[in-house]
């Protein structure tokens, strides 16, 4: 077990070695005689977070450092994460949000810092996926950064430029599978397009980017990784470079294309009533507009979607949707961030979340990582003590002990009048080689979005898992402890009602919702948290639980969750947080 940790540990550490080496050869690269073309600018920035940046305050991957008047490279970096986002240049997007003397001064001097500091070929911003997200900065906001400038600087800045091109078009192949691959071929394309000399390396880049697309995106129009926030980070870049070798007159790929076309109807999929994305498996709700954006830019039109998107299943009607997952979390290298999420679902009601996971811990440290990971920060049923899936016992952080769809039924609409229905029935085997047991969940939404009825099971399924189960029992007389968790969002307001048969859940747009159950288990209000990327603590939020003891083969909870009040007609529920107020 050790002997695998060490065995990648060297593999990273030869890596990072390799990539040093060439980024010094690299150095000895002619500067650049200036632009061929510029293609417009496509990120987008915050406005808030950039009058944060000019104000001092650097907030990154969960830590804030308050250094007004200071370098953003002579701050100390308090994590890797924190530094690799500072090299990876994505906040410069929010200074041109900005756009102000105050914030171009900003966005000039650090860059021109970075020229001094690393511009030999030091420091850690020397990856393939870093540079590549660099360079798509300095080319986008160009204008931004040159303005004003005498020669002696813009040579340093057209030789960085030529420096970080050539280091990339030796290094991409070095880059991770997926999103850091992807970003180090997008940044390559950019570079050969916009910058005289590099036009060489725009046709092997595009060809390159075009097998990472068959390779990487399935027929669904999934990612291995199977984390929506980054299956639209992808798709994104996509765009971008499609978008720009059309606009310089250069022909995109078939398979390119074709993977654009793939994606958008499962990323349309993957968004709640309320634009943001489902969070799984390490995965945010999304920066806001970014996914509209992408999709405007697509130009992929509005379909129905019919079955699973990237293994989730949707349920909509009314104003409220719900996503679910059902399929086996992502394995190998795509499963560093995977979380033991089966079977559990969020649901938006209209602009509001209200039942949903607790998100990634990535940011709040490797201990927030793990614990965000576990079944119980779902919203699914899960065994006291015990994961549905389960980290590797050789060291490695993915989840090798993986539970298994054993059953998937979902229809559209069933029944007829006030019993129609979307339907989703769906199983697994998580615990059966633990203790015996499937979990079974069995969910109907009403067409018309008011009413979510739920029926949990765990049973033993065959002889076999039968005797594994008495075995369990055998040692635990008071039977085995299970709970069904509903992890609220931390703007809901809920409370025990009807003398403790029910909780009833108010919405910041109006609404109130009850969630009531069949009596077989204790209901209880419990505290829950809220992690969310851009924030410095994880939020306090509440979550919902059953809890109940098995004592023979088969256990079943049935629970409802419906609508008791809507939207006044005078409120129009269009007010957002102010992404200032995360600090």
């Amino acid at each position: 077990m050790a002997g695998v940790a060490r065995s990648a540990w060297w593999a990273e550490a030869w890596v990072r070695a390799m990539n040093r080496l060439a980024a010094r050869r690299s150095a000895w690269a002619a500067p650049v005689a200036g632009f061929v073309s510029q293609p417009e600018p496509r990120t987008i920035g915050l406005y808030a977070r950039g009058k944060q940046l000019v104000a001092g305050n650097f907030l990154f991957a969960g830590h804030l450092v308050e250094a007004p008047g200071i370098a953003i490279w002579e701050i100390a970096p308090p994590s890797s994460a924190f530094e690799a986002a500072v090299q990876g240049y994505a906040w410069l997007d929010d200074l041109a949000a900005v756009g102000d003397p105050a914030a171009r001064q900003r966005a000039q001097d650090w860059t021109f810092g970075w020229i001094e500091r690393y511009g030999r070929g030091t420091g850690p911003g020397w990856s393939p996926d870093l540079t590549g997200r660099r360079l798509i900065r300095w080319i986008n906001h160009a204008i931004l950064l040159t303005g004003g400038q005498e020669p002696a600087r813009m040579l340093a800045y057209y030789r960085s430029l030529a420096h970080q091109t050539v280091f990339l078009a030796r290094r991409w192949p070095a880059a991770s599978p997926g999103l850091p691959r992807f970003e180090a071929l997008t940044g390559l394309i950019y570079a050969g397009l916009a910058l005289v000399g590099m036009e060489g390396h725009v046709d092997p880049s595009a060809a390159a980017l075009a097998k990472e697309c068959a390779r990487e995106v399935d027929e669904q129009g999934g990612i291995p990784t199977r984390n929506p926030e980054e299956l639209l980070e992808v798709f994104t870049l996509l765009t971008w470079a499609a978008q720009a070798l059309g606009d310089a007159g250069r022909i995109v790929p078939a398979v390119h294309l074709a993977a654009i076309e793939r994606i958008a109807p499962t990323l349309r999929a993957l968004r709640h009533a309320d634009g943001g994305l489902a969070r799984f498996h390490g995965g945010g709700r999304g920066q806001e507009g970014r996914l509209d954006h992408a999709l405007a830019s697509a130009g992929v039109k509005p379909a129905p979607h019919v079955g699973l998107a990237m293994g989730f299943a949707r349920l909509s009607g009314g104003r409220t949707t719900l996503v679910a997952d059902v399929t086996e979390p992502p394995d190998d290298r795509a499963g560093a961030s995977a979380h033991a999420s089966t079977l559990a679902f969020e649901l938006t009601s209209g602009r509001r979340p209200m039942i949903v996971n607790c998100g990634s811990g990535a940011p709040f440290g490797r201990d927030w990582h793990r614990a965000s990971r576990a079944t119980q920060s779902h919203s699914t049923l899960c065994i006291d003590g015990f994961s549905s899936s389960r980290f590797a016992r050789d060291g490695r952080e993915v989840l090798a002990d993986r539970a298994h769809i054993t059953l998937l039924r979902s229809s559209g609409v069933e029944g007829a009048g006030a019993e129609a229905a979307h339907l989703l029935l769906a199983g697994h085997d998580g615990w059966r080689r633990t203790h015996g047991l499937v979990h079974l969940r069995d969910l109907a939404l009403s067409t018309d979005g008011r009413h979510l009825a739920g029926v949990e099971m765990l049973t033993a399924e065959t002889r076999a898992d039968r005797a594994r189960l008495a075995a369990v029992l055998g040692r635990m007389p008071e039977g085995i402890g299970y709970s069904i968790r509903f992890h609220l969002h931390p703007d809901t307001d809920a409370e025990i009602d009807m003398g403790g048969a029910a909780i009833s859940i108010a919405l910041r747009s109006g609404e109130i919702w009850v969630f009531r159950h069949d009596g077989q288990a204790d209901l209880a209000l419990e505290p829950s948290v809220y992690l969310e990327k851009g924030r410095l603590m994880p939020r306090s939020a509440r979550q919902i639980v059953l809890s109940a003891h098995l004592r023979d083969f088969q256990a079943r909870i049935g629970w409802t969750l419906a609508k008791a009040q809507d939207t006044p007609l005078a409120i129009r529920d269009l007010d957002r947080e102010d992404p200032a107020s995360r600090l």
